[in-house]
């Protein structure tokens, strides 16, 4: 674990690190999405913008989903290293991304379908923070389960000099976060280079990335809520919903491409039974 880089008398967080260069990562995808797409705008500038939104988000709803924090420490849960809730990122840097692109003139769902790659490029990075500072967003302890008459014993790891250490060894769900978000990240890149509806991507986005969500929340420390399912699993259930009702309405719609800088308007995308 390495919560801080000591560099002279100054300590460096890996958290916030991370966090930085999630925003650059994310930053150059966008870009380069744009440019792809032959859109001329800040595509950086905002992504800078939704990522101040979005980190007011996270803390305000890390704060909402838990009062018992801010009930103990106060104000100063907004101003801790740790306890930034994805969904409220989420949401908020939606937003400020809907607004910016409704300014540009580029529409809000054909914005968040170019964002969507560098969105779950950059959290899989940003998750990387999370395992070097163990900030707590570790799993739960590793036990050995039986399947087909099989003992199986995952891999686990402590995080004794971590923010919140635990000696005993627990799922390194940071990490199967890291590798869902690379390797979502990656899909919706490539289908994003191919003609599609606009929404499609965004909807897909939605959906894997509550999936992978949804599934992790089985193995990490947060408490259940409602059902047996904690209030991240909720939200991700209602992502999923909303991802596969958008994808479903996006293959009703023409698919728009652009070739050799003419828009082109192709049939609808035509189901088959």
């Amino acid at each position: 674990m390495l919560p801080y880089l000591h560099i002279g008398s100054f300590n460096l967080p890996t958290f916030g690190l991370m966090l930085w260069l999630a925003a650059v990562v994310g930053a150059i995808v966008v870009d380069r999405a744009f440019k792809r797409a032959r859109i001329d705008a800040d595509a950086v500038g905002m992504v800078a913008v939704a990522l101040v939104v979005g980190i007011i988000g996270s803390k305000v709803w890390h704060v909402l989903d838990t009062p018992a924090e801010f009930r103990e420490i106060g104000w100063r849960v907004l101003w801790d290293n740790a306890g930034f809730a994805w969904y409220g990122g989420l949401t908020f840097g939606v937003l400020a991304l809907v607004v910016q692109g409704w300014r540009a003139k580029i529409g809000a769902l054909r914005t968040l379908d170019l964002a969507a790659p560098a969105a779950a490029i950059g959290y899989g990075v940003g998750r990387i923070g999370c395992f070097l500072s163990g900030d707590g967003c570790y799993g739960i302890p590793v036990q050995p389960f039986h399947l087909f008459g099989i003992t199986f014993h995952p891999w686990g790891m402590a995080f004794p000099h971590g923010i919140e250490p635990t000696t005993v060894p627990v799922y390194p769900t940071p990490l199967y976060e890291l590798g869902a978000g690379l390797a979502i990240g990656l899909w919706l890149w490539l289908r994003l280079g191919k003609p599609h509806p606009t929404g499609a991507i965004l909807g897909q986005y939605l959906a894997l990335s509550g999936m992978a969500r949804f599934l992790v929340e089985f193995i990490r420390r947060n408490p259940k809520v409602l059902w047996g399912l904690s209030n991240a699993q909720l939200a991700s259930a209602g992502a999923v919903v909303i991802g596969i009702a958008l994808t479903s309405w996006a293959l009703t719609r023409p698919v728009h491409a652009k070739e050799e800088g003419r828009e082109k308007t192709a049939r609808p995308v035509e189901k088959t039974a």
